[in-house]
């Protein structure tokens, strides 16, 4: 993203602050407008010709290139490990940290270890209920899958 004084194109295609066409004009005159404005203006694309560029104001500007960030920072899977017999504070502590996994952009994959048969059940109720508590966080990527030793089900975040 480039800006302001950086942006070297003799005429750029201009978008306002609120997103209506300004048409296309000097660069000299767009940045002049955008410092009588108090915003930056921004090159969207250097493949064209003339560039476009927008008005942002400066804050909106910093937390677009934040998101460009985030975006582009691929997402991990993180495991927790877990059992069916899990006592309550255990399980508000694997709670918490899947939910901080989840809000930094990784998705969750809960294992839940089975050692007995009767343990399958114990497992997917364990496993429905972190879904749960923590659907304001992440949702579900594919079912609750019970094979012969172990329980999984992976949360992916949500999106905003």
């Amino acid at each position: 993203m480039i800006k302001n004084e950086k942006i070297k194109a003799s005429e750029v295609a201009l978008t306002g602050v609120d997103g209506e066409d300004l048409g296309v004009m000097k660069t000299t005159e767009a940045l002049a407008l955008a410092k009588r404005l108090k915003v930056d203006l921004v090159c969207e694309s250097l493949f064209s010709s003339p560039p476009p560029c927008r008005l942002i104001g400066a804050g909106a500007a910093r937390d677009a290139k934040q998101r460009e960030k985030r975006k582009e920072r691929a997402s991990k899977v993180k495991e927790i490990r877990l059992t069916p017999t899990i006592e309550a504070h255990d399980f508000d502590t694997k709670k918490t940290q899947a939910e901080r996994i989840l809000k930094s952009g990784d998705a969750a994959l809960f294992v839940v270890k089975l050692s007995g048969a009767k343990e399958g059940e114990a497992a997917k109720r364990l496993l429905e209920d972190l879904i749960k508590a923590l659907a304001p966080f992440g949702a579900k990527k594919t079912g609750i899958q019970l094979s012969g030793k172990q329980a999984a089900v992976q949360l992916d975040p949500k999106t905003d």
